[in-house]
């Protein structure tokens, strides 16, 4: 039975003392019956507070005299910095070994009744009097429970065994971040939605984390289900779990639910939409602000009724275990649509819906939006990027038609799957032997044996006080670009070799014979 605070005791004596002093002797009994099994008192002790007139507990209070004195408590002190600033009941049994191992060290002589004192103190007696030096000493609190943590063990926990076979219109919810690369700052996420017996899924784009936006999303999703939503069934992320989100699931008449932490199986089907439909259309780049979330919107309009009556997905029969062994058995490949439609709990409106909407949808028309979409995605994404490219023009429906039949030729067809281009880093401090490149050249053609060493000495032989030592690892990159064009002359004949050292071109020449075969054992400046 859960306990009663003293403090609701002394109200329920003050509640019931009136009745009780005025009932019969019957009465009296079945109130002290009562009251006796709600506070947990004696009988006899309940029979005296009763009597009492409910005399509160703090007029009954008696004043204790202070059993340990300021020696004690400074005693108190010492060996718990003694002892590393452990806690009370870790401190308590660690008393007597500690006072002993100190005293028998010189570190600490305390008088008989100190001592005494000392070591008969309770946890939560030196708790108290270390209370004041933890505070002072920084020592941090026990961390507060999460505001959502209340709100988490009020939501039910619904495993991946806990199923079975429910109708349509239940969900599994899950966010997917689109930070790219990296987590730091605001970014655009997509809530998907999953019915766990037809397959049938939903997304939207969220361009903040925020309950009331969720919710209100939420709202706009519900709109266009094929069926009534019945419950909702999310993992233990703070956006889902808060008071928000469970009142308005409340008031929906929506079955609130979560999985365990830790488990993502528990939230299996949904899990598996994240990559099959949100990751393989829209990617992992990185997608923020307003531009970003509505071309998100757009594409998850085509996005939504391509998947959901265009794309088959296998759906679970049975799993049997023999030792390590799974076997699992699948139905027939169908849509989402299909097992609406073949669904008895349906009903006919919904069903009469779906099939006025499959009739007039066209897949290629469908693909080809989402590959549209697609390419704008890519060009918000990129459009900071460091390296600018022309926007391919988007193709008539035609075009994109007769593009189907070579269209594997291709390879990766998808935008979002195509990987972002990365700027060449070039130059980013003049070039120190911009007036010399021409000479050192000419000195490197007649002589491809010189190191980078000889050719900076003969410079600052002829320049002096310009070309310091330091500049030496800047030459040895260029004279190594200048034997690599050597080299490829060697080998591929006159004409191909063209020096690239720090992105400058060699003027046309050619080695001499001695200087190509030293090029060619490939000595290093």
């Amino acid at each position: 039975m859960r306990r009663v605070s003293m403090a609701t005791k002394d109200e329920v004596v003050a509640a019931v003392v009136g009745r009780y002093v005025r009932s019969t002797r019957l009465e009296r009994g079945r109130i002290l019956d009562e009251f006796v099994a709600l506070t947990g008192h004696h009988r006899k002790h309940a029979m005296r507070l009763l009597r009492a007139g409910g005399a509160g507990r703090a007029e009954r209070r008696v004043r204790r005299d202070r059993v340990y004195d300021a020696a004690m408590r400074e005693a108190v002190i010492v060996l718990w910095e003694a002892s590393d600033r452990v806690c009370g009941k870790r401190l308590r049994p660690l008393l007597p070994m500690l006072v002993e191992a100190m005293e028998r060290h010189g570190h600490l002589q305390l008088a008989a009744e100190v001592r005494a004192g000392v070591l008969s103190m309770s946890a939560a007696t030196i708790d108290r009097v270390l209370k004041e030096p933890r505070g002072k000493a920084g020592v941090r609190r026990r961390r507060r429970a999460p505001p959502s943590a209340a709100v988490r063990r009020s939501v039910p926990v619904r495993t991946f065994s806990d199923w079975g076979d429910p109708a349509p219109g239940y969900f599994e919810a899950d966010l997917v971040s689109h930070s790219g690369p990296m987590t730091r700052g605001s970014y655009v996420q997509t809530l998907v939605l999953t019915d766990i017996a037809s397959g049938w899924t939903e997304c939207a784009p969220l361009l903040v984390r925020e309950q009331v936006l969720l919710t209100e999303v939420l709202d706009e999703i519900r709109k266009v289900l094929p069926m009534t939503p019945l419950g909702f069934d999310t993992d233990n992320d703070s956006v889902f779990m808060n008071e928000t989100v469970r009142d308005y699931c409340a008031g929906a008449g929506l079955e609130f639910t979560r999985c365990r932490p830790y488990r993502k199986n528990d939230q299996a089907h949904v899990e598996q939409k994240n990559g099959a439909v949100v990751r393989r259309i829209v990617g992992y780049r990185r997608y923020e602000g307003l531009d970003a979330a509505a071309a998100l919107a757009e594409l998850y309009r085509s996005v939504r009724l391509f998947v959901n009556f265009f794309q088959p997905s296998f759906k679970l029969a049975e799993k049997s275990r023999d030792g390590a062994v799974v076997r699992k058995r699948y139905h027939a490949p169908r849509t989402p649509c299909q097992r609406l439609l073949e669904d008895e709990r349906v009903s006919d409106e919904g069903k009469a819906g779906l099939r006025a909407t499959a009739s007039r949808l066209d897949p290629v028309r469908l693909l080809h939006d989402i590959r549209a979409g697609q390419q704008r995605l890519v060009e918000i994404s990129d459009r900071s990027g460091l390296v600018e490219r022309a926007a391919p023009s988007e193709p008539a429906l035609e075009a994109f038609l007769k593009g189907l039949r070579t269209a594997w030729r291709e390879g990766e067809v998808r935008p979002t799957a195509q990987p972002k281009p990365v700027a060449t880093r070039g130059r980013r401090r003049p070039d120190p032997f911009a007036q010399v490149t021409a000479q050192l050249h000419v000195w490197f053609l007649a002589a491809p044996s010189l190191t980078a060493r000889e050719l900076l000495a003969r410079l600052q032989a002829e320049v002096p006080a310009v070309y310091p030592e330091t500049l030496l690892r800047t030459l040895q990159r260029r004279v190594k670009g200048w034997r690599a064009a050597v080299a490829r002359e060697l080998v591929f004949g006159p004409g191909s070799g063209v020096a690239s050292g720090s992105g400058h071109e060699a003027t046309g020449a050619s080695a001499a014979s001695t200087g190509v075969a030293d090029a060619a054992t490939g000595m290093t400046g």
